[in-house]
């Protein structure tokens, strides 16, 4: 079953650390949001291979409740 790995607060995207066919374990880092000059880092829940990527790197005004990440 599909994990859909959620932006968890509204911010931009500071840097994306996979990519789709990168294989992650539970608790990787995926994604870092940067919110009012403070890191958040995403983190895997579940191992699997990353299917899709729907943000990028320097992208601005992401709302919290995005599906970033999906890991198959």
């Amino acid at each position: 079953m599909a994990e859909e790995v959620l932006t968890q607060v509204p911010g931009n995207v500071w840097k994306v650390l996979v990519k789709p066919g990168d294989k992650v374990a539970a608790g990787d880092v995926l994604f870092i949001l940067e919110v009012m000059k403070t890191e958040v880092p995403h983190e895997a829940g579940s191992a699997g291979t990353v299917k899709s990527v729907a943000i990028t790197e320097g992208q601005e005004g992401v709302d919290a409740g995005i599906a970033a990440v999906v890991i198959g």
